[in-house]
C-alpha cells in the first residue's frame, strides 16, 4: 500500500512529519533512488528510502514507561554535552525517541518509542490524554488561586484548559505546599507557568503519571516496556476523545 513520503518516515521514528517534510522539500529524501522533493509524493514501506544518508528499515515497534531523572534533556542530544533521554536506552537496539517533553528540571513519566505514528496521536492536544504532576510550591496556595487553575490560567498569548487539582499539603504561608495537578495540553513548562502567572515558584515537579501509566514498580532512570493492552488503551482514548 502506498503512503505519504513524510508518514512513512514519521512512522519510522526516524523524524517527526512535520521535520519530514522540511527534509523532503530540502532535497535530502530520496526513493529508489530519485531525490525527491515533492510533499505529495507517495511511497511504499518496502521501497529503498533514504533519509540524509541513512536507509529507512522497518522496525519493531518498541514502547517504554521510562521514569526521567531531574537533570537530564528530554532529547536525542545536546550541544552542551549534558545528559540525554537516549543516554538511559544504549542497550535498546531501536532507536527510540522520547513522546512529548518534560524539561530540564521536572522528573517522571516519559514514553520513549520508535512508533512516530503512536507519537503524533498521543502529543495532539486535542486527544486530551492526561498527565498528573505533583508540584512543590514555595509558600501557601491561596484556595482562590486553586480556583483559577481550576478554570483556566492566561499564560503569554493564551489561557490554559480547566486542570483538576488537589492541594495534599498546604499548612501554614511559611510552609511550602504540595499541589497535585492534572493537564492534558502539554505546552513548555506549562504546569511551571501557570503557578508563576499566580505568583508562585515551583520548585520541584514530578510528573506522576501519563493517563492510567505511573511509575510504580520503576526507580528514577529505570524504564520497563509497555504491555499490548497498555498501548491500546492509549490510542484508544486518543481516537477517541471529543
Amino acid at each position: 500500500m502506498q503512503e505519504r513520503l513524510q508518514k512513512i518516515i514519521a512512522a519510522s521514528g526516524y523524524a517527526s512529519r512535520r521535520k519530514a517534510e522540511q527534509l523532503i522539500l530540502d532535497g535530502k529524501v530520496s526513493v529508489n533512488g530519485q531525490v525527491v522533493k515533492e510533499l505529495g509524493t507517495k511511497a511504499r514501506a518496502s521501497d529503498i528510502i533514504i533519509v540524509e544518508g541513512t536507509r529507512l528499515l522497518k522496525e519493531n515497534k518498541r514502547y517504554y514507561l521510562f521514569y526521567k531523572p531531574e537533570r537530564v534533556i528530554t532529547s536525542m542530544s545536546d550541544e552542551k554535552n549534558r545528559e540525554c533521554v537516549k543516554d538511559f536506552f544504549n542497550e535498546v537496539s531501536e532507536r527510540v525517541f522520547p513522546v512529548g517533553r518534560l524539561d530540564y528540571d521536572t522528573s517522571g513519566a516519559l514514553i520513549m518509542t520508535n512508533d512516530g505514528e503512536f507519537t503524533n496521536l498521543i502529543n495532539h492536544p486535542s486527544h486530551k490524554i492526561k498527565k498528573t504532576y505533583i508540584a512543590k510550591v514555595k509558600g501557601k496556595v491561596e484556595e482562590r488561586h486553586i480556583k483559577i487553575l481550576k478554570t483556566g490560567v492566561r499564560i503569554e498569548n493564551y489561557k490554559t484548559a480547566p486542570a483538576r487539582v488537589e492541594v495534599l499539603k498546604n499548612k501554614n504561608k511559611s510552609s511550602n505546599t504540595l499541589v497535585q495537578i492534572t493537564i492534558h495540553e502539554g505546552k513548555n513548562r506549562q504546569v511551571r507557568k501557570m503557578f508563576e502567572a499566580l505568583g508562585y515558584e515551583v520548585i520541584k515537579l514530578k510528573r506522576t503519571s501519563i493517563d492510567d501509566l505511573t511509575l510504580e514498580g520503576l526507580k528514577i532512570g529505570e524504564y520497563r516496556p509497555l504491555t499490548i493492552h497498555e498501548v491500546r488503551v492509549l490510542v484508544n482514548k486518543a481516537k477517541n476523545s471529543k
